[in-house]
């Protein structure tokens, strides 16, 4: 399969039909355990902590998407990252940027802090980060493919040489772009990780998440992390995403044609300070976000030209746009990240990286553009 396009790999890869009865959709093996043919001797399938036909194909299909070997399915994005900390040595060095999820930094700072030693750097400063890279000498380098939530860019290609010429780690979250607009293994990371949570399911009812690498020795420390602590996905939640992400191209391309108006809308409006988009001319990173990405993806940063109470006004005002955490889902939802996900960073360190009283995320779901517009212009009209 890995002569076809992202469109078919989605639709086919794991999703073979059934060779018994040929369903066109596979069964679900709902399904904790197996029969084995003698003690020590099964089919495969012993326990579903362990291995499940359904997550096997969903896996199948995840790491054809981001052209990898191995791919490990777990319980959330959270532990999928748990997992890779969990495979580097007590005092180890982790190079981190200085903008990510607020989960990803509470548990980078606050549950493996004591194991790992942690410095987080704006990653998109290349110039910046090859200095640091080579004074601090990290094992493992953590990397976004659009930070969370100020959507700054890194240069995966650049600093994977710097990463291989060493044997270190090099580590994408890919949550935010998708494998249909970026596949950071093909530019020289070693592990590329997804919240199943958003895009790749985009349906906003299951919870997981996943690690690809083509790394056997990893794969199999990974593999046995798992099946030692249990992070494992269910088979119902594993059926769920092989059924949401079969439209998951179809999905990005309306994702990325309904943000990219709504940026250009923003950024032309006077109550609006700032707009931060991959798609826009305006974005610092532009030139790099056309040569290492095919897409732009459905999120935006604004900055709302006012302050807290402008800002909590014209989010209470929009009747479309759902107020919640999350996102990459069909719906069209917005958050604010000093209050919401990004709350658990020292309020310091959020100004600094520009999560402000007037910031606020937006994840541009799938539906008709010229609501979505009107939405926005009549919240903005109340402030």
């Amino acid at each position: 399969m890995k002569k076809y396009n992202i469109s078919t790999k989605i639709i086919h890869v794991g999703n073979e039909p059934d060779l018994i009865n040929g369903s066109i959709i596979p069964a679900i093996y709902q399904t904790s355990t197996y029969v084995q043919n003698e003690p020590g001797k099964h089919k495969g399938y012993e326990y579903t902590r362990s291995h499940n036909p359904t997550r096997t194909r969903l896996e199948n299909c995840l790491a054809s998407t981001e052209n990898a070997d191995y791919c490990i399915v777990t319980s959330s994005g959270m532990s999928s990252i748990s997992l890779i900390l969990e495979t580097l040595p007590n005092g180890s060095k982790l190079l981190c940027g200085n903008d990510v999820y607020g989960g990803t930094y509470r548990l980078f700072n606050s549950v493996y802090n004591k194991k790992i030693k942690i410095k987080h750097i704006d990653t998109s400063n290349l110039k910046e980060f090859t200095r640091c890279y080579k004074e601090y000498k990290p094992d493992m380098v953590w990397l976004e493919s659009l930070s969370n939530p100020t959507l700054k860019i890194s240069d995966v290609n650049s600093i994977s040489k710097l990463t291989k010429k060493d044997k270190k780690i090099l580590v994408v979250d890919n949550t935010f772009m998708s494998p249909c607009f970026f596949t950071p293994i093909s530019l020289g990371a070693d592990i590329v990780i997804h919240s199943l949570t958003k895009y790749i399911n985009g349906h906003s009812d299951i919870v997981g998440g996943a690690i690809m690498l083509n790394n056997k020795k990893i794969y199999d420390k990974l593999w046995y992390l798992q099946n030692s602590i249990g992070p494992t996905q269910s088979p119902f939640d594993s059926w769920l995403v092989l059924r949401g992400i079969k439209t998951l191209s179809i999905r990005m391309e309306q994702h990325q044609k309904n943000a990219h108006e709504i940026a250009d809308f923003l950024e032309r409006n006077s109550k609006i300070l700032k707009v931060i988009y991959p798609g826009l001319n305006s974005h610092p990173q532009f030139e790099l976000a056309k040569k290492q990405f095919c897409g732009f993806s459905g999120m935006i940063g604004v900055y709302i030209n006012g302050g807290m109470k402008e800002t909590k006004l014209f989010l209470k005002s929009l009747k479309l746009f759902a107020l919640a955490e999350s996102l990459g889902g069909v719906e069209s939802l917005i958050e604010h990240p000093a209050i919401m996900t990004h709350a658990s960073i020292p309020i310091d360190d959020r100004q600094k990286i520009g999560i402000t009283d007037n910031f606020v995320r937006l994840s541009v779901g799938i539906e008709y553009l010229p609501d979505l517009l009107n939405d926005i212009n009549e919240a903005l009209s109340k402030i």
